[in-house]
């Protein structure tokens, strides 16, 4: 049986029996060799080949260009184009109702915007409004709270004052009453004084003992009147050094 060798592309291929070209699918421009030939030839030149050829169909594009090609209107075709270009749609022409419809889109795409645009300017209206009367709040909280921390400074340097003014007072009081007291005990210590020397001069219905003993409690007495004008004076002094140190 005859053995054929095909040249697809770059490589040669077979050898192949008919019913295998067959499968192939070889075309009438495959070249084609079988022993005895000199040369490669066209499937198309192999008598014995004709059967095995497979039709390729041509391309989609000529059809489509065939297709395309303008043909000669008839009457009966123009008839037709003028019926549907004078069709009417809501008793208007077919341009006219797209241009009506399309200004009718127009009109409402710009009330939906402008009711958008009112809406969101109300809603920011809304929020400055709110924040001024926040924000009017808060100055006020703040001057509130300024104005209680000073009345409560001044209220402090108020009571800071009538403590100072009654600590004066009461060390004038006190300053007063030491001048009393130190009066009453000089005079008492004059006396006392006095007493002591009409005891040591006066003799008569007593003891050296007696005598003694009066002397001797006398003197106390006046030393007792003694430290009391001095601890007065000390203590007056002090109390005047913080007077000075008050005013």
């Amino acid at each position: 049986m005859k053995k054929y060798y095909l040249h697809i592309g770059t490589e040669n291929s077979g050898p192949f029996d008919l019913e295998e070209l067959k499968i192939k699918r070889i075309t009438k421009k495959t070249p084609v060799w079988f022993e005895g030939l000199e040369n490669w030839k066209f499937a198309e030149e192999i008598e014995e080949l004709q059967s095995v050829f497979v039709v390729i169909p041509p391309p989609i594009q000529s059809f489509e260009n065939h297709k395309s090609t303008p043909k000669k209107e008839g009457k009966f075709q123009k008839n037709i184009e003028k019926e549907v270009k004078d069709v009417k749609i809501l008793g208007l022409t077919k341009n006219v109702f797209f241009i009506v419809l399309t200004f009718i889109l127009l009109l409402i795409a710009t009330l939906i915007f402008n009711s958008y645009q009112e809406n969101r300017n109300r809603e920011l209206d809304q929020k400055n409004h709110k924040t001024e009367v926040e924000n009017h709040q808060y100055e006020l909280q703040q001057k509130e709270i300024e104005e209680q921390k000073i009345a409560l400074a001044e209220q402090e340097k108020k009571e800071a004052e009538r403590a100072v003014q009654m600590n004066r007072q009461s060390l004038s009081d006190r300053v007063i009453e030491i001048e009393k007291l130190l009066a009453i005990n000089k005079t008492n210590l004059e006396n006392a004084k006095a007493k002591l020397e009409d005891t040591s001069g006066f003799k008569l219905l007593r003891s050296a003992d007696e005598k003694a003993a009066q002397i001797n409690e006398l003197q106390k007495e006046i030393d007792s009147y003694l430290r009391a004008i001095e601890k007065l004076n000390s203590e007056s002094n002090q109390l005047k050094l913080e007077l000075e140190k008050i005013k």
